[in-house]
This record gives C-alpha cells, sequence and structure tokens, in this order.
C-alpha cells in the first residue's frame, strides 16, 4: 500500500471542525447544537456585496490577475487611508481568504526548518501552515492570569537562533481576544529591527474592539516598512467567510515579489468573490457601529455568565469576538465529545472547540476551550446555563 508523507501525518486536524461529525450526529437524534466553536458572524453580509454579484454582467467568468483585481486592490489602499495608513494598490497581493495569504508569505520567507515565533495560545490553523511549509514554530507562553498579554522582551530575545526568520501575532488575537497595544508593538518592533526579521501581524479582526480599546496596526510604522506584512480578509469585517478573500500588504518590494511567483503558480483569486468585496468596501461606517456594540452586548453576557460557573476561569478579551476559557476538567477535548454525544438540556447542547489545538507545546491548553460569541444573546444564555449544567453532570 502506497505510504503518505510525513508532513501529512504531522498536518494537524482543526480543533475548531474536527468535532463536526460528533456535532452531526447529536442533530440526527434531534438536539440542537449552539455553535461556539467556529468564528461565523450571523450578521448580514452588506447588501451591497451580495447585489454586485447578482447585478454583475458576465458572459465569461474568466482569470483574474494573480495579483488580484486592480479596481479591488484601490479600495482596499483607500480603506487603509481612512486610519492614516498609505499604501498603494501595487503593494496589494489578494489572495483567497487569509490563510492564503499566511502560506504565501511564510512560503516567501522561510526555507524548510526555519524558525518562527508565536505567542501562544494563536490561531490554530498556524500550526498548519507551518506543517505545510516545513518550518518549525517556537512558541512563547502567554498566561489566561495575565490575560495573555505580551511576555518581556527577554523571553523572545532567548527564543532567537539563525533559523529564526520572524515573529507571528494577531491582533486582535484569535482565539484570546487580547488587543496589542502600541507599547508592545513598540516592543517588537525593537526585536525584529535589531536582530532583521520580518514582522507578519494577522489584522483580521482590526474593527472589532471593545472597552475604549483600539488597534494599532503595524503598518503605522516607518520605520520597519521593510520588515512589516500584514494579513488582511473580508471574512469577518463584512461577515464572507464563504469568499474566501484576503490579502497580503507590505511595503518589501524583495517579497512581494516573491509572493508574486505564488500567487501567479495558483493562478488568480476567485473572479465573483473579488466583486464582491469590492462592493463591500463601500459599505459606510454605522453598519461596523451597530455589529460593535451587538458583539459587545454578546461579549458582556458570555464573559459573566462564565465568571459565575464555578470552577471556570476566563479571559478578558478587548478585541475579536472569541474568550478563552479554563474548565474544571482534565482533558477538554474529551468533554466536548461528551456534550455532542451524550449531554443535552432540553433537547440542546453546545459545540465548543477544544483549546490545545490552539497551542504548539504539547498538552498546554489541554482544560481550556475557545469560545466565540457569534451567536444572539438568548442563544448565548442559553449556552451558558447548558455549560453549566453540563460540568455538574460531567464532574459525577
Amino acid at each position: 500500500m502506497p505510504s503518505i508523507s510525513n508532513k501529512g501525518n504531522l498536518m494537524p486536524e482543526s480543533p475548531i471542525r474536527k468535532l463536526v461529525p460528533y456535532a452531526e450526529k447529536a442533530k440526527q437524534r434531534g438536539i440542537k447544537v449552539f455553535h461556539l466553536n467556529i468564528g461565523q458572524p450571523d450578521i448580514e453580509t452588506p447588501k451591497n456585496a451580495i447585489n454586485a454579484v447578482k447585478n454583475a454582467d458576465i458572459k465569461i467568468l474568466a482569470y483574474s490577475k494573480s495579483e488580484g483585481d486592480l479596481v479591488l486592490r484601490q479600495k482596499i489602499s483607500e480603506y487603509y487611508r481612512t486610519f492614516n495608513v498609505l499604501v498603494s494598490s501595487s503593494e496589494i497581493i489578494v489572495t483567497s481568504g487569509a490563510s492564503e495569504a499566511l502560506l504565501f508569505s511564510i512560503g516567501s520567507i522561510m526555507d524548510p526548518d526555519d524558525e518562527i515565533i508565536i505567542p501562544e495560545p494563536f490561531y490554530a490553523n498556524y500550526n498548519g501552515f507551518s506543517v505545510a511549509n516545513g518550518v518549525k514554530i517556537v512558541p512563547i507562553f502567554s498566561s489566561i492570569d495575565d490575560n495573555f498579554s505580551l511576555p518581556n522582551i527577554e523571553e523572545f530575545e532567548n527564543l532567537i537562533t539563525d533559523k529564526t526568520k520572524a515573529i507571528l501575532i494577531c491582533n486582535p488575537n484569535n482565539p484570546t481576544g487580547y488587543v496589542y497595544s502600541k507599547e508592545e508593538l513598540k516592543i517588537l518592533i525593537k526585536i525584529v529591527k535589531k536582530h532583521n526579521l520580518f514582522l507578519i501581524v494577522d489584522e483580521v479582526y482590526r474593527e472589532f474592539t471593545y472597552d475604549g480599546t483600539s488597534h494599532t496596526s503595524v503598518m503605522e510604522f516607518d520605520e520597519i516598512s521593510e520588515n512589516a506584512i500584514v494579513i488582511d480578509s473580508v471574512s469577518k469585517r463584512y461577515s464572507m467567510c464563504g469568499a474566501r478573500i484576503g490579502c497580503i500588504i507590505s511595503k518589501n518590494k524583495e517579497f512581494l515579489n516573491t509572493a508574486m511567483k505564488f500567487a501567479q503558480a495558483r493562478l488568480s483569486p476567485p473572479s465573483l468573490a473579488q466583486i464582491a468585496s469590492t462592493a463591500a468596501l463601500d459599505t459606510g461606517k454605522d453598519y461596523f457601529e451597530k455589529i460593535i456594540e451587538e458583539y459587545n452586548k454578546r461579549r458582556v453576557v458570555l464573559i459573566k455568565g462564565l465568571k459565575d460557573i464555578p470552577g471556570v476561569k476566563v479571559s478578558e478579551p478587548k478585541g475579536a469576538f472569541y474568550c478563552v476559557a479554563e474548565l474544571p476538567v482534565d482533558d477538554s477535548e474529551n468533554f466536548a465529545k461528551w456534550l455532542l454525544e451524550s449531554y443535552n438540556l432540553n433537547k440542546k447542547t453546545i459545540m465548543i472547540a477544544p483549546a490545545g489545538g490552539f497551542y504548539s507545546t504539547p498538552n498546554a491548553g489541554n482544560n481550556q476551550v475557545r469560545i466565540a460569541y457569534v451567536l444572539n444573546e438568548n442563544d448565548l444564555k442559553d449556552s451558558i446555563e447548558i455549560l453549566k449544567i453540563g460540568l455538574i453532570e460531567y464532574s459525577k
């Protein structure tokens, strides 16, 4: 029998999606499943984006440019100008989602066995992207007790070797909801300049900040224009996860020329989705004001509810729409399976994402879960009650 590659065997399953078969079986048994496992907003996509596709007068659905349609890249440039970041359309490569943007970026700057430093917990697919490129994640631990703030600069410098090529952060953070301050970014900037590294910042949740917290883009710092790579996407900003449109932004021409070779190899990003994304970028600020107000209400309900459950510890997210909670269980994956296989409260249960997959350190986060507050308040309240009673039953 032909053998599978070592890389294939090392490729991790998604902690967000691997329990889907258990959820589907629960639904077949007539159980309503509240999906807290995945960051799929329930907010409607802007109508102008949907209508742009409906009304497109297309005779041939042709390839687009490998770097993405010029009009879309110009719109992205104009969007960045609204918060005083000046990037030209030539400094933007449109990709099939932020996932492809990260794959192209890692592939462009790293060779097999090179190292990338990432504060953990981090977006679970960073593990997969690294395995796909044969590179090594060097994790730097951030603690729920410190609300997942950036570790001391000495901890970063202790991990840098001649194999280190980049530092990667997600700001605002998925899965923790942490928002890195301007001062923390300056610490990272000091490190990457000193050691001549790339700083990759995944900024797809830029709009979603709470409690007076504001987001600072790494593109605001001219002193690292050659080091900075921004990953962005329309998925969460405009509730367009299915469009699969993201982008790479950088002022480093050598990096962009290299990333373009990856873009050419996959031909082009999807044309219809680019039409929708171009229209979405005309969406007014009032759209975001309503959404942020709605997510903040949900955030308050969820965090208060989790804190009221005995034995549960939860971080205080200031951005995105996730939090990490520590549960009084030994293995959150077993608990998550049990919730779907063996438990329901009034024919309802919840699906949560075990947090072990958001770490690269073995056995880290085994009693933690990521919860996405992308459900309405009533469903969140039901979910909290299901978790509360479920923990009591599970302990028996």
